[in-house]
């Protein structure tokens, strides 16, 4: 597979930094204390589903062009 540029949220939460990628087919996650962790660590945890899963791994041939984080009432 290519080199594939993916949307990753990286979350701050009280106690830890919690990533995440947008558009691959699986709940991937990674954290850790600090953005930098978080980040590497979701990174690896892509890495590992890519090599066990191959090109099933994506969703769709879609990029994902822009994120958005939202805050609303419900």
């Amino acid at each position: 597979m290519d080199v594939q540029n993916l949307k990753i949220v990286i979350e701050k939460h009280d106690d830890c930094f919690v990533g995440y990628p947008i558009g691959v087919d699986a709940a991937i996650v990674g954290q850790g204390d600090t953005y930098d962790d978080a980040l590497e660590n979701v990174r690896s945890a892509i890495r590992f589903h890519i090599e066990t899963f191959g090109d099933i791994a994506f969703k769709d041939d879609s990029e994902v062009i822009e994120a958005f984080v939202v805050e609303t009432g419900i």
